[in-house]
């Protein structure tokens, strides 16, 4: 069988073994009842939908005939740094310094790895996500998650 989409192939491929490692790791966990689901519900669910996901695009990319084989491109090493280092800097930050803070943190960094950084609408949508965070996990769903630095208190 020939591959018609290199990069449909690589993704879809891609896809079906995070969504089948996710849904085996949650099998690990309670699953629970659809009307009390346990920890293990999600994921599962979520796991295998994924995998079905990277099936389709992998029967695209062996039926389909896509223009020059649809080659895979360079790897972006930038970006990629940037978004582990993001997911880093907001775990240690959260507890320590807070919501305030880490979530913007989060954002900023995470702009930084597009080619188009603007300051305007990383502080924007940083007040944005960081506003709607706190209505969301801390009035509305009653969370603890540290809000302030944990050196001014709550």
């Amino acid at each position: 069988m020939k591959i018609k989409s290199q990069r449909d192939f690589w993704s879809g491929l891609m896809f079906m073994v995070v969504g089948l490692a996710f849904a085996w790791g949650a099998t690990n966990y309670s699953f629970g009842t659809s009307a009390r689901p346990g920890p293990g519900y999600f994921p599962f669910g979520l796991g295998i939908l994924m995998a079905l996901l990277g099936a389709a695009v992998l029967f695209k990319a062996l039926t389909i005939e896509s223009e020059g084989g649809d080659p895979i491109g360079e790897f972006a090493w930038k970006p990629l740094g940037f978004i582990v280092l993001t997911v880093a800097i907001f775990g240690w930050a959260l507890p320590h310094l807070g919501m305030v803070i880490a979530l913007p943190l989060l954002v900023i960094v995470a702009a930084l790895a597009g080619d188009e950084f603007h300051w305007g609408e990383a502080l924007v949508n940083s007040a944005i996500l960081t506003v709607g965070s706190w209505l969301v996990f801390i009035v509305g769903l009653n969370l603890t998650i540290p809000l302030w630095p944990s050196f001014i208190g709550n």
